[in-house]
Order: C-alpha cells, then sequence, then structure tokens
C-alpha cells in the first residue's frame, strides 16, 4: 500500500506543469567560495528541456551573498550585516550574469525579480509581484528570483530562500515547489552523524513526529536548514503545491524527478488548498501579536467558525487594528493567524466579553468578531 501511495503521488510531480526550483547556496559555489559556473548551466539546460516540453518554471536562486564575499575579500564565515549586504550588492550581478549567460547559448531570455518581505506584507505590492512573474512567464521568459540582500533589514528579511521559493510557488499558483539541496532528502535522523539513518520517501502530512527528524542538517554557505524546508513545504502545501526535497549533487537532479523513479523526499499539497488571500495572510504577513486562546475557542476555529472575545484567555504583543495575529492553543501551538479587527489595548479590555459590551466598554464596535473567518488561516492541524 506504501509503495501505491507513493507511485500515485509521484505521478503529480510527472503532471506538474508550472515549477519553482529552488537552488542553494551551497549547490552554487559547489561547497567552495566562489559561483560553479559549469554547474549553474547544466541546471538552466534541464530547465529548457522542461520548458520545451510545456512547462512553465520559475528559479529562485540564492548566492548573491556567496558570490560577492570572494570580490571582497570577505573569507571570514561570519559577516556583518552591513558586510553582508555589500557582498550581495557585489555579487547580485555577476549570480545573474551567470544565469543570463547560460541561458543564452539556449536561446533564452531571464527577468530579474528582487523581493523583501515588505513587498508581500502589502497586498497591492504583493499582486503586482505575481502579475509581473506572470508576465513574464507568459512572454516565455526564466524569472529568477532572489531576495533583495543588498537592502534588506532583520525585520524584513524572508530568512531563508527556502521561505522565498514557498510564497513564489504561492504568488504563481505552482503544482510543484523542487527544493534542490545538499542533502538528499528528509531523515529519520541526521544522515551527516548517523549511518543507520533511514531515509523517508513520502511524507503526507507534516506532524510534530517529521519536525522532529529536522534536526540541524544544514550547509556553511547558506542560510536555510531542514526546519525551513519543512516549513516551506507546509507553506507550499497549504496552497495545493506538491514538494520535492532532492540533492542537486546527484546527475541532472531536475530531470531526475521526471523519469519515472521517486527522488529524495516528496511532501504532498493539503487536500483543502486556500485562495490566494489566506495565502497572503498565511504567508506574506509578519505576526505582530498572539491570542492565546481557550479550547473552545480553538475547537470553533477548527470548525470554520470566527473568533469572538469570549474565547481569548491573553493578548501578547503591541499591534494595531488590521494587524496579524498568531492564535495559540493552550498547549503553545501556533495553529492559527489573522487579520485582527481591534488594537492590543482595546482587545486586552473587551477579551471575555460579548460583543453587545463592546461599545459600553471601547465607545465603539469595530465588529462583532475578533477575527472574521474569511480574515482567519488555519496553520495546522
Amino acid at each position: 500500500m506504501a509503495e501505491e501511495n507513493l507511485e500515485r503521488a509521484w505521478a503529480g510531480v510527472h503532471a506538474a506543469r508550472r515549477i519553482v526550483v529552488k537552488i542553494g547556496s551551497n549547490l552554487l559555489t559547489g561547497g567552495g567560495a566562489t559561483l560553479d559556473r559549469a554547474w549553474i548551466a547544466d541546471r538552466c539546460q534541464e530547465v529548457e528541456e522542461l520548458i520545451r516540453e510545456g512547462r512553465q518554471v520559475v528559479i529562485v536562486t540564492s548566492g548573491a551573498v556567496a558570490a560577492g564575499r570572494s570580490r571582497l575579500n570577505l573569507g571570514r564565515p561570519l559577516l556583518a550585516l552591513r558586510e553582508k549586504q555589500a557582498a550581495a550588492a557585489a555579487g547580485q550581478g555577476y549570480l545573474m550574469r551567470c544565469y543570463e549567460e547560460a541561458f543564452a547559448t539556449l536561446d533564452r531570455h531571464v527577468g530579474q525579480i528582487l523581493l523583501t518581505r515588505d513587498d508581500v506584507a502589502d497586498r497591492r505590492r504583493y499582486l503586482n509581484a505575481r502579475d509581473t512573474l506572470e508576465t513574464l512567464l507568459q512572454l516565455g521568459l526564466v524569472p529568477i528570483v532572489n531576495e533583495n540582500d543588498s537592502v534588506v533589514v532583520a525585520e524584513i528579511r524572508f530568512g531563508d530562500n527556502d521561505t522565498l521559493a514557498a510564497l513564489v510557488a504561492g504568488l504563481i499558483r505552482a503544482d510543484l515547489l523542487i527544493l534542490l539541496s545538499d542533502v538528499d532528502g528528509l531523515y529519520d535522523a541526521n544522515p551527516r552523524d548517523n549511518p543507520t539513518a533511514r531515509p523517508i520517501p513520502l511524507v503526507e502530512r507534516i506532524t510534530p513526529e517529521v519536525e522532529g527528524y529536522a534536526g540541524g542538517v544544514g550547509s556553511t554557505v547558506g542560510s536555510g536548514g531542514m526546519v525551513t524546508k519543512l516549513r516551506a513545504a507546509r507553506k507550499a502545501g497549504r496552497g495545493g503545491c506538491l514538494t520535492v526535497l532532492a540533492s542537486g549533487f546527484r546527475p541532472r537532479p531536475i530531470r531526475a524527478l521526471f523519469q519515472g523513479q521517486p527522488v529524495g523526499t516528496l511532501f504532498l499539497a493539503e487536500a483543502d488548498a486556500i485562495g490566494a488571500r489566506k495565502r497572503w495572510i498565511a504567508d506574506g504577513l509578519q505576526a505582530e501579536g498572539e491570542l492565546l486562546l481557550d479550547p473552545g475557542a480553538v475547537a470553533a476555529l477548527h470548525a470554520g467558525r470566527s473568533l469572538l472575545a469570549k474565547g481569548i484567555r491573553r493578548v501578547e504583543g503591541t499591534f494595531d487594528r488590521g494587524a496579524a495575529v498568531y492564535g495559540t492553543s493552550p498547549h503553545g501551538t501556533r495553529f492559527a493567524k489573522g487579520l485582527v479587527n481591534y488594537g492590543a489595548e482595546d482587545l486586552r479590555r473587551i477579551i471575555g466579553h460579548h460583543s453587545t459590551e463592546f461599545a459600553t466598554i471601547l465607545g465603539y464596535i469595530a465588529g462583532d468578531e475578533i477575527i472574521h473567518r474569511d480574515d482567519l488561516v488555519i496553520l495546522t492541524n
């Protein structure tokens, strides 16, 4: 039965028409200090083959900081923020030139898109980014997406390009997200430390047990580890997108996914994929606070109802009306996220009260619900 489930799941991979490929820094440099242009050219050749089969592909690439390090003689492993920004500024042009020249030999043009979290936290800019990606794909170009590391600060960072790739997958409603890594999928232990670690070919749902497998596997060049890849798979899955985590060091790693045999680890999409606006709430916005809920409110939200003041036990953080906040279970699990109708200070005054009392307590009423169900996303079961 397990083999049948795996075969059925991989049929979805083979049928994918719109694909996001994420490439990490450790692959781009081959574990060294400079970009491996031959490796990049080979990956571009594979992407071109997919396009000629009628598929559309977006590349989310790391590597700007890695490319700029050698140019600025910044060889030490830990850099200050301003040094990372300078390295990104020095390396981004060279990184894009590698992609542009590789695709030019294939008679294919590329388009560069640099994003920060601010670009997706604002709904209009989020839609503009989506429209730009859609137009590039329709015109037959390969969009090359990276975080704008030369200007980004900690408050508006995605933090890793796994997260950015999942967001891009949601933006373009991709069928498949490919996370090329320096590890060949998810294991039940760290294969670098434990020779008996077993690979996990299929993840139907990311459970706490699966999350426990993700401890501490990451490269020395990039910013992502296995935890970020699980997080990316979950974000992509909410939008109905499959995710494959596979090694980029195997021969022709992208084409290997379409040759019939399972490769790496396949993460299934959620059966009840959410719409575009709720994907923006879930993945585009940073939460500014947290609402600790009672068991009744947790059950109500899982049942598809709105959040009422009576179900809130405590308010954490400082935020205004319209901000994104987490809904947290009594056990501390951030299981929901939504847009609040009341700021933090007013919300602390009305928790536990019925909406008929809001006008008396606050002098106004912005809505009967603290978070309306249309502005609420369930993040995890």
